[in-house]
């Protein structure tokens, strides 16, 4: 099965995006959306990665809404400040985040997170002093990104991946 589907969860993924894009449910669109579930995978195999070990899956189920929750309220939040205009002086900054989570997964996956929400983005990843640098578009207190950091998301990620 390796053979075929050297990452049976991308290929998955991969396939299911390919019919979400397409409105249609056709033999075109289902033949499309195979051989890019087969065909796209196979193009990660020279470089040796190793697909990723999920140890709990539970955990992972606890951190999807937890995200699309983050996302959703950023959305508003970015929109309000934006709409607003010059209502409320907004002070941008970079906070700097201390990570006891190692797993180049798990750290990916969070720099998935931290990315996709409006208003923050990963700068920087320093891996020998363990932390990371962020870029906050409203910054009103360093100490309430790093817990948000420190224990919404690293412990579950931890609990996914290590």
């Amino acid at each position: 099965m390796k053979r075929i589907f050297p990452y049976p969860v991308l290929s998955a993924g991969l396939a299911a995006f390919w019919l979400l894009l397409h409105n249609t449910l056709d033999h075109a669109t289902l033949a499309g959306a195979i051989l890019v579930g087969v065909a796209a995978p196979w193009t990660l195999t020279p470089l040796g990665a190793q697909a990723p070990r999920i140890r709990s899956f539970t955990a992972l189920l606890r951190l999807t809404p937890i995200v699309v929750i983050d996302i959703v309220r950023s959305n508003f939040a970015v929109a309000a400040i934006l709409l607003g205009g010059a209502k409320r002086k907004r002070t941008s900054g970079f906070v700097t985040v201390p990570l006891d989570l190692t797993d180049r997964y798990g750290l990916a996956l969070l720099a998935i997170i931290i990315t996709s929400t409006p208003g923050t983005l990963w700068a920087q990843h320093d891996v020998a002093e363990r932390r990371i640098l962020l870029h906050v578009f409203d910054l009103v207190d360093e100490a309430d990104w790093i817990k948000l950091v420190k224990q919404r998301y690293e412990p579950l990620l931890m609990e996914i991946f290590e």
